[in-house]
């Protein structure tokens, strides 16, 4: 058996058993949150007489970009999820189809509502961004996404302008990656998968070549999920 079907079955079995024990061990004691990444400003404000700081985060602009079924979409297409994303090209001889075989492991272990389950997990969505958009064409994205039994409704490959992508995924996700002039192999983007709250603020980046951290991602899913809205008030307050 292939290491990314061993790793496939592993997220699969593993990802019930860690939505069970975080959602016991959450009412149980505190649980430590995933930290949120990148602030745009520190708003500082007196209060009878106290100081108060809040930390505007920074978080993803709504930019649009095609997917594998020829669809115009953007995060606001998919409000509400928690959001994991990753960073490919079809033709990618090296790391990319690791990286695809980790989140179809994800996307298997998060399969959508389920009677014998405690938990909804149909709160994620995952993003695939190309980073060689000139050929990685619908058509290109669709047969990638075919060969890899990819749920169109929970995982977008996208593609558009080359430099609406690379501005996207260097000043927004804060990822590196270097144009190989056409030359498949010289394309340098990260091994990393980032994952997204449901504020569209990043909360975690990730290997996803290394199987103990994309088990702690699947664990920070979870936790995010649970994670209270500070904006509502608890029950307890309501009318």
């Amino acid at each position: 058996m292939r290491k990314s079907s061993i790793l496939a079955l592993c997220l699969a079995v593993l990802f019930p058993v860690v939505c069970y024990f975080i959602v016991k061990g959450f009412s149980e004691q505190a649980v430590v949150m995933p930290n949120r990444y990148y602030y745009d400003t520190v708003i500082t404000k007196i209060t009878d007489g106290k100081t108060y700081t809040d930390t505007v985060w920074h978080t993803l602009p709504d930019v649009p970009l095609v997917n594998q079924l020829g669809d115009t979409v953007s995060l606001s297409d998919i409000p509400n999820k928690i959001v994991v994303a990753n960073f490919f090209f079809t033709r990618c001889p090296t790391i990319c189809p690791r990286l695809t075989s980790s989140m179809k492991g994800l996307q298997d272990a998060l399969k959508t509502r389920s009677d014998t389950r405690k938990i909804d997990t149909t709160f994620v969505h995952f993003l695939s961004y190309t980073v060689d958009p000139a050929r990685d064409t619908v058509a290109a994205l669709k047969r990638y996404a075919d060969r890899y039994q990819v749920k169109h409704d929970v995982w977008w490959m996208l593609t558009g302008p080359k430099q609406t992508i690379y501005d996207y995924v260097i000043n927004e996700y804060k990822l590196a990656l270097v144009d190989g002039e056409n030359v498949d192999e010289n394309f340098i983007h990260s091994e990393k998968f980032v994952l997204v709250d449901r504020d569209r603020v990043i909360r975690g980046y990730y290997n996803g070549l290394d199987s103990t951290e994309m088990s702690k991602l699947a664990e920070d899913i979870v936790l995010l999920m649970l994670e209270k809205d500070p904006k509502k008030k608890r029950n307890l307050f309501r009318k």
